[in-house]
């Protein structure tokens, strides 16, 4: 087995264990896609700051991502368990 087979078999692990990581990244890139093709038409705005708006943008999508995540998996361990598998 080469190390790119073991590569895509972790990334495929880590993916079906927190499945919220994939979907900010892949919501990151959709949305500095679609503000770049917004680029042309930012009126007079500055660059530097149609960028940062951008970045500041997709990070804030990430960390909402990973936090549904985080709460999602808490929710799973403590309060979905039946009671007499609590503890």
């Amino acid at each position: 087995m080469s190390s790119y087979d073991e590569n895509e078999s972790k990334l495929l692990r880590k993916a079906k264990e927190n499945p919220f990581i994939p979907l900010g990244l892949a919501g990151s890139v959709a949305i500095v896609g679609y503000r770049m093709m917004k680029m042309r038409n930012r009126g007079n705005t500055k660059m530097s700051l149609h960028l940062i708006q951008t970045r500041v943008a997709a990070q804030g999508f990430v960390v909402g991502a990973a936090v549904i995540g985080v709460l999602y998996s808490m929710y799973i361990d403590h309060f979905s368990k039946p009671k007499d598998q609590q503890k």
